[in-house]
């Protein structure tokens, strides 16, 4: 949700920080917030984007070695002004930013408000920061030993990182249930949700673990838990750069990440797929694939498009692998006492290994004595260290909000799993196997293909932007597609939108078509295909728009459908990974017709953090 950044070293502080801001929008964009340390410490914020805040103090003094900066996604509160991070406590002791929620900050309120402290915001991190401060003056003793004492008694989720005026030359750092990084540089050091804002700068980082807190000087840096137990810091090497985070000439960020789809996908199976396209190979599977191949049910959990992944899997291994599979929400997962047998296995899939939900869902499960495996995209994030094993996406930085290569590589990753455990288990045959391996490698170029006809979605998206509603329909592994079309186009053009299993439309959706209600159909050639013929002509006799998504060639649904966008030939298990692009080109340019922010939806942050 919300994004950090933070600075201390011998360079200004107030770029490194606006960049870093910049660079974390995607993750919150209500309001922002820096604070700067030079004599005093002088803290500036502005309800809005980050260039408000940019144009706020442009005026004002930006000196200072050390900083912090908040991009806010707001919990508690409306986005105003006042609400805005950083947050100071009441005398002026301690300056505050806070990525999370503090689930009992009303009784500790109440408390303080007992002792004589005022209230300025409607924020739970306001309540932290005075806490963290009564317990510095009553108790006499350190700014760290103060935010651990305060610590101890919040429940909740937080990333925080914290500044004390009277004690000028440190940054205290703490981690529970929200990402931090930290940067290292040659005495000098960063901090932030993610690594987008430290890459420039370094390829060394730490990422802080569950209860850890990091007390930082320019030129040391000493790692401790929340019982004062020190830590050995372990550093990682960032696989990325600057310009996977830049637009690279795209309008957006979404329409760059679109179009990077074919890249993503291929890294995603490169050095998986062996040379001469005969097997699969999933290294962080190779220790649990026993368990895996004898699993009795797989159950997979995620949240948004990572679950519509999660239900193009459910498709993929049940048919390929003959494994029964359930999909979950995460959210609901952990609420509705589900049952967990030891030999089941626990698939999470979250594109930024952060989500909350998906996190305690992961914790439940392993609770229960199931195995747990991850599919994520972020190397170091909370996911990969929490579970048995799993699979990285390779998709590279996802910036715009909704996500479009995330999904694919997740599906990518799922369709490898299935063929790999279609294979073990001797479901698939070695001439199968081969041809779904060959089938596989051949998406990349097969979507190249669908983007060169981006101009033809883009004229249809121009016939119905005004549109109200839109129905989506798809049958089999279509279905889930159908879902991740509708969701694209509520997402970021703001036009309400159902998926629904084509079948289904004649139980209820049916009631809604009429001569302008648009109804997306995706009808490639697959077992299900007369049967979609049948749904295409329900709809166009109660006088329904069709756009219809059709394998190259077809003749039948061209003589019936409004309008046709065509995808090559591929296995039906493999449909889902080109039927999505037109969804997501359509969605895209409906979006910025109608004036829309694509990369930055309104209420959406990207990485969602808080339950």
């Amino acid at each position: 949700m919300c994004g950090i950044v933070a600075y201390i070293g011998s360079k200004p502080a107030y770029p490194i920080l606006i960049n870093g801001l910049k660079r974390l929008e995607y993750r919150g964009y209500d309001s922002a917030g820096i604070a700067l340390l030079d004599k005093n410490i002088s803290t500036y914020k502005r309800k809005g984007k980050v260039s408000d805040l940019e144009a706020f103090v442009e005026d004002k003094n930006t000196n200072g070695f050390i900083g912090i900066g908040h991009t806010r996604w707001a919990t508690h509160g409306a986005p105003n002004d006042v609400n805005a991070h950083p947050h100071v406590s009441q005398h002026g002791h301690f300056v505050i930013i806070h990525n999370g929620i503090i689930e009992n900050y009303g009784r500790l309120k109440k408390r303080l408000e007992d002792r004589g402290y005022k209230f300025q915001s409607e924020t739970d991190t306001e309540v932290l920061s005075n806490l963290i401060e009564y317990i510095y003056l009553k108790g006499n003793v350190s700014a760290e030993i103060a935010v651990r004492l305060a610590l101890t008694k919040v429940i909740g989720a937080y990333g925080l990182v914290i500044m004390c005026k009277d004690e000028p030359d440190k940054l205290i750092a703490a981690r529970k249930g929200s990402p931090l990084v930290i940067g290292i540089g040659k005495e000098e050091y960063y901090l932030a949700s993610d690594a987008t804002p430290i890459v420039e700068y370094t390829k060394s980082v730490i990422y802080l673990n569950e209860n850890d807190i990091a007390i930082i000087k320019k030129d040391e840096l000493s790692l401790k838990s929340l019982t004062n137990e020190k830590l050995t810091p372990e550093i990682h090497t960032l696989d990325l750069d600057v310009d996977e985070i830049e637009k690279g000439g795209y309008e957006h960020y979404m329409l760059k990440e679109i179009f990077e789809q074919p890249r993503s996908i291929l890294d995603t199976f490169r050095g998986r797929v062996v040379p001469d396209m005969s097997a699969i190979h999933l290294g962080g599977l190779l220790e649990v694939l026993p368990r895996l191949k004898e699993a009795k049910r797989i159950i997979i959990i995620g949240c948004g498009t990572s679950w519509h992944a999660g239900l193009v899997g459910e498709y993929l291994l049940e048919d390929l692998a003959r494994i029964p599979v359930e999909v979950e929400y995460a959210s609901e997962f952990r609420y509705r006492n589900p049952i967990i047998n030891k030999d089941d296995v626990i698939i999470a899939i979250s594109q930024s290994g952060e989500t909350a939900d998906t996190l305690a869902a992961i914790q439940l499960a392993k609770e229960n004595g199931a195995m747990v495996l991850g599919i994520c995209n972020v190397v170091g994030s909370s996911i990969p260290r929490l579970t048995d094993g799993g699979v990285y996406t390779h998709a590279g930085p996802e910036i715009g909000v909704a996500s479009t290569k995330a999904f694919t590589a997740q599906v990518t990753v799922l369709t490898m799993m299935a063929i790999l455990l279609g294979r073990e288990r001797n479901i698939i045959s070695d001439e199968n196997y081969k041809k779904l391996i060959l089938e596989l490698v051949s998406i990349p170029e097969k979507i190249e293909k669908i983007l060169t006809y981006s101009a033809v979605f883009e004229k249809i998206a121009a016939l119905y932007k005004n549109a109200n509603n839109f129905l989506y329909l798809g049958r089999g592994y279509f279905f889930p597609v159908a879902l991740e079309g509708a969701l694209k186009l509520k997402e970021i053009s703001y036009i309400h939108a159902e998926g629904y299993p084509a079948a289904e439309m004649k139980h209820g959706p049916i009631a809604l078509i009429d001569e302008k209600m648009p109804i997306v159909v995706i009808a490639a050639k697959d077992k299900s295909y007369e049967k979609v013929v049948s749904n295409i002509q329900e709809v166009k006799a109660r006088k329904g728009i069709v756009i219809a998504i059709v394998t190259e060639g077809d003749t039948i649904i061209k003589e019936m459908a409004d309008h046709v966008l065509e995808i090559p030939y591929t296995h039906e298990a493999l449909g889902p990974l080109l039927a999505v692009i037109p969804l997501q080109l359509l969605s895209y340019y409906i979006a910025v017709m109608r004036g829309c922010n694509v990369d930055q939806p309104r209420n959406l942050a990207k990485s969602v953090t808080v339950e």
